[in-house]
């Protein structure tokens, strides 16, 4: 390997700039001549399985990021154990800026959307997609405490919990109960193979499918699979598995997953500049309704004495992940393709989407960049 491409591979940073260039990729592909070869790939059929057709962009979304929500969870749990969360106010503290992450969002979106059709959709602002988020994130290298990265993974993962919770509850139309228990029932199995102290990991990775599967067929975003696996790993064996996923996640399964899902094609979204009531509902709860939100819970949880800040971090550092909280993306993509049934009204979301998310990303990166350490 060339020793200068290497030493790259090797930064903190790498990760980080090789998403945003597949992610910018993936956009030009979208909106340029070879748009159609660009989704004819990605829209390439595999075969069905379940109740679910499979093409690539299914593969990339359902099975690959389980991978990457995987080896999140085991971060989160060594860090709940014996790390940076480990003590109640520790651990409390992602919980309460989730809380107020979604909180506020929806409330701006629901106070500027006076259309029926169009407040279904306040679901959309509420979401923070943790791959682009980290990634973004990973663009500072050192320059930040890394305790800052547990509390935004842990944070963004409550978030993605919770909006998965809104999903079931608000914006699914049927649940299959039976795939559901069997999802928790291999959920109980792993537990009772983390208790009696079993090592094998062939067991931990097939009993690991059979909860992602039935959790993909019970109607459940299946990447909560991942996090939930995670959590029945053996602590003494997390190093282990973080070690052996690590790479293949940071620069293998993340810029697949930002070339499939960044490609999104304003196409009639451009009509609706000046942005419609759905568009600024959407652009206005990512972009200040995160940031003010979680940035206000924990403000409030720490007069209050419930929380305490990350060790080696500042208010600063606390706000800018706070602004990094409002890249929704994916995430809000995949809550508007649920909420609305017709063109216009995703048009319009998708384009709020985009600009609240490009904004809260810009804004957080400068902020922890240059701020933060003031």
């Amino acid at each position: 390997m060339v020793p200068g491409f290497k030493k790259f591979l090797q930064h903190e940073s790498a990760s980080g700039i090789i998403l945003l260039v597949t992610s910018v990729c993936a956009f030009l592909a979208a909106n340029s001549p070879v748009a159609e070869h660009y989704y004819g790939f990605l829209h390439t059929k595999i075969g069905r399985l379940g109740k679910h057709e499979w093409d690539i962009h299914f593969l990339i979304n359902d099975l690959l990021m389980v991978v990457f929500f995987f080896l999140v969870g085991l971060e989160i749990k060594r860090e709940f154990l014996v790390g940076e969360l480990s003590t109640r106010k520790q651990a409390l503290l992602p919980v309460i800026a989730a809380a107020g992450g979604m909180i506020l969002p929806a409330l701006i979106y629901l106070a500027i959307s006076s259309d029926p059709l169009a407040t279904r959709g306040w679901g959309v602002a509420v979401a923070t997609d943790i791959a682009f988020s980290l990634g973004i994130y990973s663009l500072l290298g050192n320059r930040v405490p890394a305790t800052l990265k547990i509390f935004l993974a842990a944070f963004a993962i409550a978030d993605d919990l919770g909006a998965v919770i809104v999903i079931a509850l608000f914006y699914t139309t049927s649940l299959d109960f039976n795939a559901g228990v069997t999802a928790l029932l291999g959920l109980v199995i792993l537990f009772g193979c983390n208790r009696v102290g079993l090592k094998s990991w062939a067991i931990y990775l097939l009993m690991s499918v059979v909860v992602w599967w039935f959790t993909l067929q019970s109607g459940v975003h299946a990447t909560v699979a991942g996090v939930l696996c995670a959590a029945m790993i053996p602590l003494a064996d997390i190093h282990k598995y973080e070690h052996a996923l690590s790479k293949l996640v940071s620069f293998w399964i993340m810029p697949v997953f930002a070339f499939a899902n960044a490609g999104v094609t304003l196409g009639s979204g451009i009509s609706v500049i000046p942005p419609a009531e759905t568009s600024l509902a959407v652009l206005l709860g990512l972009f200040f309704g995160k940031q003010i939100g979680i940035f206000s819970a924990v403000l409030g949880a720490l007069k209050l004495g419930l929380v305490e800040l990350p060790r080696g971090a500042n208010k600063i550092h606390i706000y800018g992940v706070a602004c990094l909280g409002g890249v929704g993306f994916t995430m809000s993509l995949f809550v508007a393709s649920l909420a609305f049934n017709d063109q216009l009204h995703m048009d319009q979301a998708k384009l709020g989407i985009l600009l609240g998310s490009f904004l809260s990303g810009i804004w957080g990166y400068l902020v922890l960049r240059f701020f933060s350490n003031k």
